[in-house]
C-alpha cells in the first residue's frame, strides 16, 4: 500500500494544449494531475487573438486561470511545480517528480511547451512591440511600420509575408551577416523591404509603454508600431530525452494525430510538437490527445482475451467505470446543470420572521 497519489493521466506542462487534455481526460472519467511550473508562451499574452468566443480584453492569464477552475471543478488535481524526473517503473506506470509533489501515472502527456530565443536589448516589452506569433499578431499592423529580426530563412520569409500586411517593413539584421540561402536574398531584392544592417543603439516608447521608434548605430532613427524577432525556439525536451521519445529533425517530438510518442503512455501536445504555435491549434491536438488517451485507458468494453478476469461476463455491479470521487463530482455538476433557473418574481425570497 502507498501513500502517494495514483492517477491515469498526469500532464506536464499547463498551457492550452495540456488544459484541454485534463480537460477532456477527466470528464471522460479518468483521474488526472496537472503539474505546470507556470509561465510560457500563452501567460505572456496581454490580449486574447484568434481564440472564437474570447474577446480581445482577456490577458493570457486570465484566459489560463479560468481554464485551471474548469478542469479543477470536474475533479483534476492541479500543482504549481517543476516536473524534475519521470521515470518508468516495473509494473509499467510512471513515478512524476516535481519538488516536494510525487505521483504514480499510468500516462504521462508532456505539454511542455518551448522558449522563444529572445535577441539582445534594447526590446519594447512583448505586446508592446515585441510580438512572438505572426499568425495571432499581424493584424494588428495593417498599415502600420513593422520590424522583423533575424538573420535566418524564418527571418526573411517573415518579412516578405508582412507586406500582405503594410507596405513598411523593415528587415533588422543587427550587425550579423545573413544567413538565408541565394534564392531568398533575390527574392528578398525583389520585394520592398528595407535590410537594415545596422545593430540598434537604443530604443523610444510612447506613454502608453508602446515601441514609437528604434536609433541604430549609424545614426538613422526609424519609427516602428512593433515587430517580430525570428532566432528560433529552445524546445524544452529533458523529460521526453529521458523518456527514450523520439524526436523531428527540428527538434520537436515526433507523435501521431492523436499526440502518441514512440513510447507506451506517453503522449505530447502543444508547441513541443510539430505545427502552428497557436492557442486553438494547441487546444485541438489536447482534445484529441484526451480523447485518445480515453480510448486508451478505458474500462469498457473489455476485450475478449481480457474476459478471463471477469469469469467470462461482466456483471453488473463492475459498471460505471469512472472512479467514485470523480462518479461524486459529475453527480453534483450534473444536478446543478438541470436545476432551474430561479425566477425572483414567482419565486421570491422567504420574507424575515
Amino acid at each position: 500500500m502507498t501513500d502517494t497519489p495514483e492517477y491515469e493521466v498526469t500532464v506536464v506542462g499547463g498551457g492550452p494544449a495540456g488544459l484541454t487534455v485534463a480537460l477532456y481526460t477527466t470528464r471522460l472519467g479518468h483521474d488526472t494531475a496537472m503539474i505546470n511550473r507556470g509561465g510560457g508562451r500563452a501567460a505572456m499574452m496581454l490580449d486574447t487573438h484568434n481564440v472564437i468566443g474570447v474577446t480581445e480584453d482577456v490577458s493570457g492569464n486570465e484566459f489560463l486561470q479560468t481554464a485551471r477552475e474548469q478542469i479543477q471543478a470536474y475533479g483534476a488535481d492541479y500543482h504549481q511545480d517543476f516536473v524534475s524526473d519521470i521515470e518508468r517503473r516495473e509494473d509499467g506506470r510512471f513515478d512524476v517528480t516535481a519538488g516536494n509533489i510525487e505521483v504514480i501515472s499510468e500516462h504521462v502527456v508532456l505539454a511542455t511547451g518551448f522558449s522563444d530565443v529572445r535577441p539582445d536589448p534594447p526590446l519594447p516589452r512583448t505586446g508592446r512591440g515585441l510580438h512572438w506569433c505572426l499568425h495571432c499578431d499581424a493584424y494588428m499592423f495593417v498599415d502600420q511600420p513593422v520590424f522583423v529580426m533575424g538573420t535566418g530563412e524564418s527571418a526573411a520569409k517573415v518579412a516578405m509575408i508582412m507586406l500582405n500586411f503594410t507596405d513598411d517593413v523593415d528587415l533588422l539584421t543587427r550587425g550579423d551577416e545573413p544567413e538565408w540561402s541565394e534564392e531568398t536574398a533575390r527574392q528578398l531584392e525583389a520585394h520592398p523591404v528595407d535590410v537594415v544592417e545596422a545593430d540598434i543603439e537604443s530604443m523610444q516608447k510612447g506613454e502608453d509603454g508602446w515601441l514609437e521608434s528604434f536609433t541604430f548605430e549609424d545614426g538613422q532613427t526609424r519609427e516602428y508600431r512593433g515587430g517580430f524577432p525570428m532566432y528560433g525556439s529552445d524546445y524544452n525536451t529533458e523529460l521526453a530525452e529521458s523518456l527514450g521519445v523520439e524526436f523531428n529533425d527540428d527538434g520537436t517530438i515526433a507523435v501521431t494525430d492523436h499526440g502518441e510518442t514512440n513510447v507506451d503512455g506517453v503522449y505530447a501536445v502543444g508547441d513541443v510538437t510539430p505545427g502552428h504555435n497557436q492557442i486553438p491549434t494547441a487546444m485541438g491536438e489536447g482534445a484529441r490527445c484526451g480523447i485518445q488517451n480515453h480510448y486508451d485507458l478505458r474500462t469498457f468494453p473489455v476485450a475478449v482475451e481480457d474476459l478471463d478476469e471477469y469469469d467470462g461476463e461482466v456483471p453488473a455491479d463492475a459498471a460505471p467505470g469512472v472512479s467514485n470521487r470523480l462518479r461524486e463530482l459529475a453527480r453534483q455538476h450534473n444536478a446543478e446543470a438541470a436545476a432551474p433557473p430561479v425566477d425572483l418574481e414567482t419565486d421570491p425570497e422567504p420574507a424575515d420572521d
